[in-house]
């Protein structure tokens, strides 16, 4: 079993490189910003929760966001492994999913890093907002999210640099490009 996540400020490429990385390794993916979306979405109690909150570039509580892992854990007992994007996000969920982990019997293998300059990260959420219609891709919450990010979010790249399992990567490239540094990682994992 490969377990994996994917890590990076806003608009790094973890969805993007995502895609490819599930459908190569078999991997189950977990992006807890499309469940939280499809949750919104369906009008769900914690879509109603969270929709202000994501909408003004905010992240969901460690609680709601744990609730959603675990159940996503539990319903996939037979998978090759999982892809985890947008988790964790904070030093608390780092250690709630390691938790988890013990709770399953599974273990982290890596943490992959999108490395990527913040001024690249802008014009690629403003390009993404025109075309896919995300409400959270405006100026005003993408700067609230690189606050959010750098005062919650990179703490936990430490947290992964003390466990040994941290894996930078350069985010800037083409896709393909990208996608073939971080297989090179994988394959070693």
């Amino acid at each position: 079993m490969l377990n994996i996540i994917i890590f990076g400020p806003p608009g790094a490429g973890k969805g993007t490189q995502s895609d490819f990385i599930k459908e190569k390794y078999n991997l189950t993916y977990i992006s807890t910003g499309q469940v939280l979306r499809a949750e919104m979405a369906a009008g769900t109690e914690i879509g109603l929760k969270v929709k202000d909150i994501i909408n003004h570039g905010g992240f969901a509580s460690d609680e709601i966001v744990t609730e959603i892992i675990e159940k996503f854990i539990v319903n996939h007992p037979n998978t090759d492994g999982f892809l985890f994007d947008g988790f964790p996000r904070t030093v608390k969920q780092a250690e709630i999913l390691d938790e988890l982990f013990e709770r399953y019997n599974l273990k982290l293998d890596g943490v992959l890093s999108l490395e990527v300059p913040e001024e690249l990260l802008i014009e690629r959420m403003l390009e993404r907002g025109k075309t896919s219609g995300r409400a959270d891709d405006n100026i005003e919450s993408i700067h609230h999210r690189f606050v959010e990010y750098e005062n919650k979010t990179k703490p936990v790249l430490h947290y992964y640099q003390d466990k040994n399992c941290l894996h930078p990567i350069n985010g800037v490239g083409t896709i393909e490009h990208i996608f073939s540094d971080i297989c090179s990682v994988i394959d070693k994992l």
